[in-house]
């Protein structure tokens, strides 16, 4: 199943309205890249873990 990630639900100074869905692996990888980039964070195991545990599953809508 997809994962997504959604910045809007982390209270940020930058107002960030980035969604990253994918893989959890993939999602996991941009999603660090993208708080270190764009909001100052470090990149470390805390920050992985916290991505990783931030995790939900992608809800997909089915066209009849």
């Amino acid at each position: 199943m997809r994962k997504v990630i959604d910045c809007r639900e982390f209270p940020s100074e930058v107002e960030c309205s980035m969604v990253f869905s994918g893989e959890a692996d993939e999602v996991v990888r941009a999603a660090v890249a993208h708080a270190v980039a764009v909001h100052g964070e470090t990149d470390g195991p805390e920050l992985r873990e916290h991505v990783r545990a931030s995790l939900k599953d992608e809800l997909v809508l089915q066209h009849t």
